[in-house]
């Protein structure tokens, strides 16, 4: 039975590969012709180079790094404060944080909108950064309070001891422990943010800064009767997120991180 889900799911995929491989499929082939497609990198190339699909991947690339990098690290430094800082309101204010997360993103758009514009940041990257970052700051807290919280505050003495701080703490113990649910988290905030099409087509709005989901609508409102394009278009947008997956797939959360680090 999941063999044959699997086939289900894949199959899909697969025609959408061997169409792209086709030259002018301007209707859905049927499957005796998708079968006998020779591979063929053209449509790529027509795309990659002839409508500024190469600039608008390096813009999500550029944008979707420094989003990722950006709500880790900041993410991590509020989930370290939640997990092992007393403070007053503490729960009121993660709650208030898990609240957020129930917001739709539609909703937030003409407020999102409405403050970057009052910062003077439309139509920069740094803008489209702060809402990216901001809302997966949420997100990575919640994910990565639980897992620090399973890491044993006896480790922490060692540090101590050396005269070590909070920050050291920090980078040498709770960051290289929690690589798996790093990792985890890397996959959703690039991911996330790789697609993301509404906030960025709100603030963006110089051809030159667009990035790779707004590129494709447009491509593909443009060339919607050439599959084969529209094809090829679409996995080189989703090509990165399968690499990022194929990197980081052994880091997904997984339980042992701190077995035998203590003494019984």
């Amino acid at each position: 039975m999941l063999l044959i889900g699997v086939i289900l799911f894949i199959f899909p995929f697969i025609y959408m590969i061997l169409t792209s491989f086709l030259q002018g499929a301007y209707t859905l082939p049927r499957p005796h012709e998708v079968l006998s497609a020779k591979p063929s990198l053209d449509n790529y190339k027509e795309v990659w180079n002839n409508h500024n699909f190469a600039r608008y991947f390096m813009n999500s690339m550029l944008v979707a790094g420094v989003a990722m990098f950006g709500s880790l690290f900041i993410g991590s430094l509020s989930a370290y404060a939640f997990a092992r800082f007393e403070f007053p309101f503490k729960e009121l204010l993660f709650r208030i944080f898990l609240f957020t997360l129930m917001i739709p993103l539609v909703l937030a758009i003409v407020p999102q909108f409405t403050v970057i514009n009052s910062l003077g940041l439309v139509n920069t990257y740094l803008g489209l950064w702060l809402i990216y970052i901001g809302g997966g700051v949420v997100g990575t807290t919640f994910f990565l309070r639980g897992f620090f919280e399973t890491i044993p505050k006896d480790l922490e003495e060692s540090i101590i001891i050396d005269g070590g701080g909070n920050w050291r703490i920090y980078w040498n113990i709770y960051l290289p422990l929690s690589k798996p649910a790093l990792g985890t988290m890397a996959i959703f905030a690039f991911s996330g943010t790789w697609d993301e099409y509404f906030v960025a087509l709100s603030i963006i709005k110089e051809e030159s800064l667009r990035t790779l989901p707004i590129g494709l609508m447009m491509f593909q409102g443009q060339y919607a009767s050439n599959w084969s394009l529209v094809f090829a278009a679409s996995l080189i947008a989703i090509l990165p997120v399968i690499i990022l997956y194929i990197i980081f797939q052994k880091k997904f959360v997984q339980g042992g991180q701190t077995d035998g680090a203590l003494k019984g």
